[in-house]
């Protein structure tokens, strides 16, 4: 995967600005970061994110992935994030960036995970 470091600053960045209480897909922060695709905030995210709020960044379902799961839902419980079940209720914890954000606009990518 062929990434720049301004496009790892600038998903650091998009990561780093989601707010407590508030979660955003691998394809919001693709679309405001300008990315084509959400797998790339994914590896972005298991190589270069120990000091960010890795876990207010969530696949598109709403559901953690297996092996984060138990500990991401604790977290973002915590911070109130609205939670049913093994899901994160995206219609109600979801984070929009501003319009004008990135390439994308901050829209959710087609190809979210």
């Amino acid at each position: 995967m062929v990434t720049t470091d301004e496009q790892i600053e600038r998903v650091r960045e998009l990561v780093a600005s989601v707010p407590a209480g508030r979660v955003a897909t691998y394809g919001d922060i693709a679309g405001a970061a300008g990315l084509s695709s959400a797998r790339t905030v994914g590896w972005i995210m298991r190589t270069d994110s120990a000091d960010l709020p890795w876990h207010r960044v969530v696949p598109a379902s709403g559901r953690p992935a297996s092996h984060l799961a138990r500990r991401q839902l604790a977290r973002l419980e915590l911070e109130g994030v609205p939670i049913s079940g093994d899901r994160i209720d995206l219609t109600r914890a979801r984070h929009r960036f501003p319009p004008g954000s990135g390439e994308h606009g901050g829209e959710p990518r087609a190809d979210d995970e």
